[in-house]
């Protein structure tokens, strides 16, 4: 009875070592790596916060990307109707010294002819592409928009779609990534493509110049209040981004919340650890020194 009292004690010390040795090593990784989670069964409930965090986090990270790559789309969309709007006032003003009687037959061509480069340019500003895809052609970005037919009336054919691409923002937020590019250069409301080829035939025939002109006036006009799209679009862009990088960073600091060790208190476990480990150690050396008489005393 006395030799199964002896194998109890024992066994509560060895029991004890093992659960202090286990405080000490807890401790002594916190300290060394300042973090409190180890594994999931350190704090189930903050585990769990945690894997929704992150995944909160990475989804901010990718939108934030996705951000990124609309901006360039953006940017690159609004300098190319930036130097549409430039090409059509060059235009007007090439209409309105050709509209002076006293102009030779000469003269009105060469001023048709730089024109006519005009509708050029403006033909390559509808094709821009950003990384890879084509700004202008709505949802149909792997396909020029516009391409030269001498058989049209405005001397190009529109091959994109009228499609809006959106993108996800989260939470039912979408913002649209683009405008078809029929609604800047052939929108019945302004064609330029074709005002600048009337404008062409008037010069080269000297009749119906100043008309020629105001259909010129009137797609610049038109593009130009199309254009604030990308106006409008950036400012919300800058809002969404700014919105998403505070929620990034509230998120980066709600882990190091969650995972963070409390240095000083971690330092204070493993002292208290190591200090009842080493007094386990001391009463378990002891007990393994006396023999059965000692019990019997």
């Amino acid at each position: 009875m006395i030799l199964r009292v002896t194998q109890d004690i024992s066994r509560d010390l060895l029991a004890s070592l093992n659960e202090l040795r286990r405080q000490e090593q807890d401790a002594m990784l916190q300290v060394a790596s300042g973090r409190r989670l180890s594994a999931p069964s350190d704090d189930p409930a903050a585990v769990a916060e945690l894997v929704g965090n992150r995944s909160a986090l990475r989804q901010a990270g990718q939108t934030l990307r996705n951000l990124a790559t609309l901006r360039g789309t953006l940017q690159v969309a609004d300098s190319a109707l930036n130097s549409a709007v430039l090409a059509l006032t060059r235009a007007i003003s090439l209409g309105t010294q050709g509209g002076n009687s006293t102009l030779s037959a000469a003269n009105r061509q060469a001023l048709a002819e730089e024109v006519r480069g005009l509708r050029e340019q403006l033909l390559t500003l509808t094709n821009v592409t950003f990384q890879g895809n084509y700004v202008f052609a709505g949802t149909a970005v792997t396909t020029p928009p516009y391409v030269a037919d001498a058989a049209s009336p405005s001397q190009v054919t529109y091959q994109g779609n009228d499609g809006v691409a959106r993108l996800d923002l989260g939470e039912g937020q979408t913002l649209p990534m683009n405008l078809p590019g029929n609604r800047f250069f052939s929108d019945p409301a302004g064609d330029a493509f074709l005002a600048l080829t009337r404008l062409v035939d008037a010069l080269e025939s000297g009749t119906g110049i100043e008309t020629a002109t105001g259909e010129v006036q009137t797609a610049f006009a038109h593009l130009n209040t199309q254009r604030a799209f990308y106006g409008i679009m950036l400012s919300r862009l800058d809002a969404a981004s700014a919105f998403l990088d505070q929620e990034s960073l509230q998120l980066s600091e709600r882990e190091n919340t969650l995972v963070a060790a409390d240095l000083e208190v971690a330092a204070l476990h493993l002292v208290q650890a190591t200090n009842a480990r080493n007094v386990a150690m001391s009463a378990a050396a002891r007990i393994s020194q006396l023999s059965l008489l000692d019990y019997l005393k």
